[in-house]
């Protein structure tokens, strides 16, 4: 054992090919009854997902003597055991989910949390959690050796990262994931903190250099908004982490990440990484950017400020709270904000990123049926389940909770009273970093404003009216045009468009698609269109919705050619008129300029090898 830890784990890669790893837990001083579980949910990720589903061969000794098990429920064990004396569990889990949420092991990444691996002891969750991850023998002779990158504190590790680590309680076990394997490494620090960025599957084109400038530009941008321009400095504040590890898996097609208090675990689609000597780089690179700034806002809003419910995390069951519009709401807002600020984008491209959120929550019937609050409450059952009626039945709370902190932040400052930065910066100095209720929220909202915007809370948060998105954006320089909408859209539908064939994916409530019966799954086939007098009507076969305009010219109705379920139908469709998407651009750069506040060193900031403390492949 590496140390004197009451709760002590030993995780080894067991069997790379067949996916497993090997986990030694040790407790040192067991109740005569020992209950042991493993958590249902991880937190930032509101589902249930039954991780211990993936826990195979558990067993349990004292010295050389075997001990019976008794499985409790989905997730939990008793062991009836000599108490006092140390308790060994032994068990495997199979780790085969790319996700952040999970695990994975083969043999060229490894990447576990601890709510996937490690048991939880009874008792004794409060003691410190001692961790010794073990080195894999390479798989053949000429193998890169792997590395090991986490956030927890190390006691004794090689130069690889290998070796043993020490958590204070099974909390923060639970919140420090862990990669492994041969990845791409390097170090930076952002105003005196000390960063890693590690990525995985990266090609020969990828520019470190780049993405660590950015990322650099994005923590520095996040800690003075949080805590001034003298964060970091002699006799300035400091920020909440003395350390933080970005671990990034890159793949041919995902996208995703989850937050942690010193860490955080993204995907993203490799094609979108930074690219050396390109002259431009990939559209998606400004969608990891994003996804950067999102889980790094979150060391504040959310795993330190954090909502009430979540003072204490019940890993045996869902975890309800009404404030996931705020918490992932507004963070969704200052993502790509605090990317302007920091000058990553220009103003052009970040009035692009807030048109396509307003465009995304608009063209979703949902929202006049689900509140932002009710949203988020209902994380467990709805945003996490979504199938082909979810854009009919529910809201994003990310989506629409950025816009209910873009109309707080705007209205505030055209009252001129202060600013929705102000309101968060109170609320951290207020809950010193802690549980936080709706009331607090709205209290410091009026301490900002000096007035009760109860009203605004009620009718954006609480019910499904409209948020006064036009008259907002124009008070503070950006217009709103209507423009035509896509085909899909104009008909109410969602498709998939492959191999000459449409599929039809979702069908959106009250569009001309559902009045014509149009069904989820359908696969559209063909088009039947009037033709001229004591002529034949003519019939089409289409390829993608785009075929449409070809061959309707100008006619509005059409009979629908689809296969349900190998049954072919003739749906009678009409195209709808007036349906428009809304198209965002500046009219007054001062009034902008005003809004986004983008310091002039930050705009002017450009990467530079500098960057780079150390990096490697």
């Amino acid at each position: 054992m590496s140390t004197t830890a009451a709760v002590h784990y030993r995780v080894e890669c067991a069997d790379r090919h067949a996916h497993l790893f090997a986990i030694t837990l040790t407790v040192a001083s067991p109740a005569a009854l020992q209950r042991v579980s493993l958590p249902v949910w991880i937190p930032g990720s509101y589902l249930v997902r039954e991780f211990a589903k993936n826990l195979q061969g558990l067993r349990a000794t004292q010295g050389r003597r075997k001990l019976a098990l008794a499985q409790l429920d989905k997730h939990s064990w008793q062991v009836a055991c000599d108490a006092g004396k140390p308790l060994v569990l032994r068990y495997e889990v199979c780790a085969y989910d790319p996700s952040v949420r999970t695990a994975w092991l083969d043999s060229e990444r490894g990447f576990f949390n601890g709510t996937s691996l490690c048991l939880r002891v009874d008792g004794q969750t409060e003691s410190p959690h001692a961790v010794d991850i073990v080195a894999p023998v390479p798989l053949r002779a000429g193998d890169a050796r792997w590395s090991c990158a986490t956030a927890l504190m190390p006691v004794k590790t090689d130069r690889y990262g290998f070796g043993s680590y020490l958590a204070a309680r099974y909390d923060e076990l639970a919140d420090s994931p862990v990669e492994l394997g041969a990845f791409w490494s390097a170090e930076f620090e952002a105003c005196g903190v000390p960063h890693r960025f590690v990525v995985a599957g990266a090609t020969a084109a990828f520019d470190g250099e780049r993405l660590i400038a950015d990322t650099r530009a994005i923590c520095e941008a996040q800690m003075r908004f949080w805590h001034g321009d003298k964060v970091g400095k002699r006799g300035g504040p400091k920020a909440p982490h003395n350390r933080y590890v970005f671990m990034l898996n890159a793949v041919d097609d995902g996208y995703g990440g989850l937050e942690h208090r010193h860490s955080t675990a993204l995907i993203c689609t490799r094609r979108d990484l930074p690219q050396l000597a390109a002259k431009k780089q990939p559209e998606g690179y400004v969608t990891l950017l994003g996804l950067i700034s999102h889980e790094y806002f979150h060391t504040w809003n959310v795993k330190r400020m954090r909502p009430a419910e979540f003072a204490s995390y019940d890993y045996a069951q869902e975890n309800y709270t009404q404030l996931l519009w705020f918490f992932e709401g507004f963070t969704s807002y200052y993502d790509d904000l605090l990317l302007r600020r920091a000058g990553r984008i220009d103003d052009a491209t970040y009035l692009r990123l807030i048109n396509k959120t307003i465009n995304g929550v608009l063209q979703a019937p949902g929202r006049q049926v689900q509140s932002v609050a009710e949203a988020s409450f209902d994380a467990w059952v709805k945003y996490y389940r979504q199938d082909e009626q979810t854009p009919n039945v529910t809201i994003s709370y990310y989506t629409k909770g950025a816009l209910v902190a873009m109309c707080l932040d705007l209205t505030l400052r055209s009252e001129g009273k202060g600013t929705l930065d102000d309101v968060m910066r109170l609320l951290w100095a207020r809950s010193q970093g802690g549980p936080i209720t709706e009331a607090d929220v709205a209290a410091a909202i009026e301490t900002v404003g000096g007035r009760s915007y109860d009203k605004e809370l009620t009718q954006w948060v609480h019910s499904t009216a409209e948020l006064p998105l036009s008259e907002l954006l124009r008070a503070h320089g950006v217009a709103t045009l209507d423009d035509a909408a896509q085909r899909a859209q104009e008909l109410g539908l969602r498709v998939a468009e492959s191999n000459g064939s449409v599929v039809v994916k979702v069908v959106l409530r009250g569009g001309a698609a559902e009045k014509a019966g149009f069904a989820t799954h359908d696969e559209w086939i063909g088009i039947e269109v009037p033709a001229p007098k004591r002529q034949p009507v003519q019939a089409w076969r289409i390829t993608k919705l785009d075929d449409l305009a070809l061959y309707l010219g100008p006619h509005k109705k059409m009979t629908a050619l689809v296969a349900r379920d190998r049954r072919l139908m003739r749906l009678p469709l009409t195209l709808p008129a007036g349906v428009t998407t809304w198209r965002l651009f500046a009219q007054d750069a001062g009034k902008l300029s005003a809004w986004l506040a983008v310091p002039s060193a930050a705009a002017s900031s450009a990467p530079s090898s500098a960057a780079v403390a150390r990096s490697s492949l």
